[in-house]
């Protein structure tokens, strides 16, 4: 990483509050360094770090990951209730699911039309509506 992917991580951290650890902005390096947005798990994050020879635990990726969360730098998105990728653009909008490997993307927001959702419960309220798209790459057919 560089002197400007950390003064970016830093200052990602400072604007939610929280104090630039070490291991905090190795892992913000990683995920807003560039400028651009992540979808990741907390293990493909903690392979990008092992890979460059960061030095972090994968018990350390998951708390900081909800700690990121929790300050609102991130938002968790689970699919199936059992794999959650985290994103670093917080912004209300949809995501592609891809069933063939795992994988996570932003889906155009502009091409959403919601016209109606149902009524919560009396004594809820909605917080958020997520809405995950799931793709499958569909086989080529083979041709005689």
């Amino acid at each position: 990483m560089t002197e400007m992917t950390e003064r970016i991580a830093v200052d990602w951290l400072k604007k939610a509050g929280l104090r630039p650890t070490k291991q905090r902005v190795t892992l913000a390096e990683y995920l807003v360094g560039d400028g651009q947005h992540r979808h990741v798990t907390a293990e493909s994050l903690f392979r990008s770090v092992k890979v460059e020879g960061g030095s972090v635990s994968l018990a350390t990726v998951y708390n900081t990951l909800r700690i990121f969360c929790s300050a609102s730098l991130m938002q968790e998105i689970t699919v199936d209730g059992s794999k959650s990728y985290f994103d670093t653009n917080i912004h209300d909008h949809p995501h592609f699911y891809w069933e063939d490997d795992g994988s996570l993307s932003d889906a155009p927001t502009d091409q959403l039309k919601i016209s109606h959702i149902p009524e919560a419960p009396t004594g809820t309220e909605i917080t958020s509506v997520d809405v995950i798209i799931r793709l499958r790459r569909m086989k080529e057919k083979k041709t005689k």
